[in-house]
């Protein structure tokens, strides 16, 4: 990849935070077998697909208990610009967010788009155009986001559930994100 890419734009669950089963606990509390759960869909979408009302997912959320990945932190006070591009309901990312003292240029939720995550709306909120941004997630829908706008994409090895497909740069710690900005 060139090192023209100046901002980050993150993924947040299962990319900068280790919340797999902060995520899976509500619609466990609601009778959901955890068989049944995907990763990655917006967080409305799930619900519906699993019969369970969002408000009632959010409100059995603990935004206190997930944690981000070891490398994270550090890596996250070291970045110039970024942002973070989520399917993650808004109530729950901001509160993240917040008690982490993360303070990302833009951070838009599934309440900003019609339908699953894109990178457009960050795109234009950050005033940048698709090449100068990597963006950094974990599913096969965070590459096909990055596909989509012409955006280099860079998948975060450190989730054992992130599978690389052919092409994909893997990063395996969350420094070399910062080596591809050329910040390291």
């Amino acid at each position: 990849m060139a090192a023209v890419a100046t901002v980050a734009v993150c993924d947040l669950d299962g990319t900068l935070l280790d919340s797999d089963e902060a995520l899976l606990a509500p619609f466990l509390a609601l009778g959901v077998p955890r068989d049944g759960i995907r990763f990655g869909p917006p967080v409305a979408e799930e619900c519906a697909r699993l019969g369970v009302s969002v408000d009632d997912y959010v409100a059995r959320y603990d935004t206190e208990v997930v944690q981000p990945f070891p490398g994270v932190i550090d890596m996250v006070r070291r970045l110039g610009r970024w942002a973070v591009c989520s399917n993650k309901h808004p109530v729950s990312g901001r509160a993240e967010l917040a008690r982490l003292g993360w303070r990302p240029e833009v951070a838009l939720f599934t309440d900003a788009f019609d339908g699953p995550k894109e990178l457009g709306p960050v795109l234009a909120a950050l005033d940048v155009p698709a090449q100068e941004v990597v963006f950094l997630g974990d599913t096969g829908h965070d590459r096909a986001c990055a596909r989509a706008v012409g955006a280099p994409f860079a998948l975060a090895g450190w989730n054992p559930r992130a599978r690389p497909e052919p092409g994909d740069v893997v990063l395996e710690h969350p420094v070399q994100l910062l080596e591809l900005l050329g910040a390291s």
